[in-house]
């Protein structure tokens, strides 16, 4: 069985173009910090945990080596949101040879959805995809940040990203094999 997936890529072409979202509660206590050492064992928890209910499954195959070496890469970040301490979710960027660097993924744990987290981390992300090379001296400055999104996201990813100032630059439909959302961890 197939199903038809729609994929929709979105971009920013100017730091102008980002529209933040109001900050959560002070209240929940949330904050937004980069993961500055590369660990595995983190970001494949935070990936599992995040799109497990959404099938994101390219990464389930990845061995630790390979986990490493992308984390490793040249202008690749992963800021996490905390609420009260505990992981929220995450935004990944990685810096491309244009000059552009790509929101590969973004999302919150479930448990974490509707509380005023998501537009905020998005916010805070974008800020900081305009502002990598000022902390990554090997990247070129920003020239555009881009994004894709598809129908097997979040029902509210697209309007955020559209929200945060994002416009749709290409939309591409297939039809790839049915898969059951993996969930966090096999047979949870």
């Amino acid at each position: 069985m197939t199903e038809t997936v729609t994929t929709w890529y979105l971009e920013q072409t100017s730091p102008a173009d980002l529209v933040p979202a109001a900050e959560p509660p002070a209240e929940q206590e949330v904050r937004v910090v980069l993961s500055g050492t590369p660990l595995p064992e983190f970001s494949r928890f935070l990936y599992t945990a995040v799109g497990g209910d959404v099938t994101w499954t390219d990464r389930l195959p990845w061995t630790y080596a390979e986990w490493a070496e992308h984390l490793g890469q040249p202008g690749t970040e992963t800021w996490v949101a905390y609420e009260r301490g505990t992981p929220a979710g995450f935004i990944e960027l990685q810096a491309r040879p244009d000059a552009s660097v790509e929101i590969v993924y973004f999302g919150l744990i479930p448990a974490f959805r509707g509380r005023r987290i998501g537009g905020h981390l998005l916010s805070y992300g974008i800020a900081r995809a305009w502002d990598l090379a000022d902390r990554r001296p090997e990247c070129e400055r920003t020239k555009r940040v881009w994004v894709h999104t598809c129908s097997k996201d979040g029902e509210y990813a697209m309007a955020n990203y559209q929200r945060r100032g994002f416009r749709v630059y290409d939309t591409t439909v297939t039809e790839e094999p049915e898969a059951a959302a993996p969930g966090p961890w096999p047979g949870a």
